[in-house]
C-alpha cells in the first residue's frame, strides 16, 4: 500500500528509452522502501522527441525548447504532481528559461550527479552525452559549485557519440562497435586524469556500465530517479 504522505513525482519525458528507464527505476527501487508493489504516485508526460529536435538541429533555440518543457509541466501540474524531474540531460540547458515560469519545483540532474560524485570522493569527471549537452554549461556550472573538475570529449568524439545516441540508443539499438567506441572515449578520459565518467545521456546506461568501463560510472538517469524517490519520501 502506498505511503499516504509520499509526494507525487512528475517526469518530463523527452526520449522514450531514457524516460522509461527513469520511471522503472523509481518504481522498482521504491518497493524495498515502501512495501510490496508500492511506489509513489508518478505521472510521465512526453512530447515527441521530433518537436524538441526541431529546435536543436541547425540552431539551438533554448527558449523554444523551454516552451515545450513548460507544456509538459502544465500537464503534470494538472495531474497533481508535487515536483518535477527530467531524465533528459540535454534539455536542462533550457532550464534557465523554464524555472522562472514553472509552477512546480525541480530537481536538477547535473546537481544530483555532482552531489553523488562528491559523496563518492571523485575529483575530475569525464563528460559524455549529446554534442549539445557536452558543449553546454549544464554540468560545468553545477560541478564548479561543488569544486569538481571535468573534461569534455574532443570534437570528433562529440560528433560520434551524438550519432550513436540519436541513431541507435534512442531506438534501443546497442551494437558492439558502439560499446567499444564508448570504452575508448572513457579510456582517454582515464589517461587524462579523470577518476569517473558521467553517463550524461539517459540512454547511455543502456549501453555501458561499471563492468564495461575502465572508470567508475555516474549513471545520471538512475541517480536522478533515486533523488526523486528520496524527495518523494522525505518527511519535510
Amino acid at each position: 500500500m502506498t505511503i499516504p504522505s509520499a509526494r507525487h513525482i512528475g517526469i518530463v519525458g523527452c526520449s522514450a528509452e531514457g524516460a522509461a528507464l527513469c520511471y522503472r527505476t523509481i518504481c522498482l527501487e521504491a518497493e524495498p522502501l515502501m512495501g510490496k508493489h508500492a511506489h509513489p504516485e508518478v505521472t510521465l508526460h512526453t512530447i515527441a522527441l521530433a518537436d524538441y529536435m526541431r529546435h536543436l538541429s541547425g540552431r539551438e533555440d533554448w527558449p523554444a525548447v523551454a516552451e515545450i518543457m513548460l507544456r509538459s509541466v502544465a500537464a503534470l501540474q494538472r495531474a497533481g504532481a508535487d515536483f518535477v524531474i527530467c531524465p533528459d540531460n540535454t534539455i536542462h540547458a533550457a532550464l534557465p528559461y523554464v524555472l522562472p515560469r514553472s509552477p512546480l519545483p525541480w530537481l536538477h540532474i547535473a546537481e544530483e550527479v555532482g552531489k553523488e560524485a562528491q559523496r563518492r570522493g571523485f575529483k575530475k569527471l569525464g563528460l559524455t552525452g549529446t554534442k549539445f549537452l557536452v558543449s553546454s554549461e549544464v554540468y560545468p556550472e553545477k560541478l564548479a559549485a561543488l569544486g569538481i573538475d571535468f573534461l569534455r570529449p574532443n570534437d570528433e568524439q562529440r560528433e560520434k557519440i551524438n550519432t550513436i545516441i540519436f541513431e541507435e540508443l534512442v531506438r534501443d539499438r546497442k551494437t558492439p562497435e558502439s560499446l567499444r567506441y564508448f570504452q575508448g572515449v572513457i579510456d582517454d578520459f582515464k589517461r587524462q586524469g579523470c577518476d569517473a565518467v558521467v553517463l550524461g545521456c539517459t540512454e547511455i546506461p543502456l549501453l555501458i556500465n561499471d563492468q564495461a568501463s575502465s572508470l567508475p560510472t555516474l549513471d545520471s538517469t538512475r541517480i536522478l530517479a533515486r533523488a526523486a524517490l528520496r524527495r518523494a519520501l522525505a518527511k519535510d
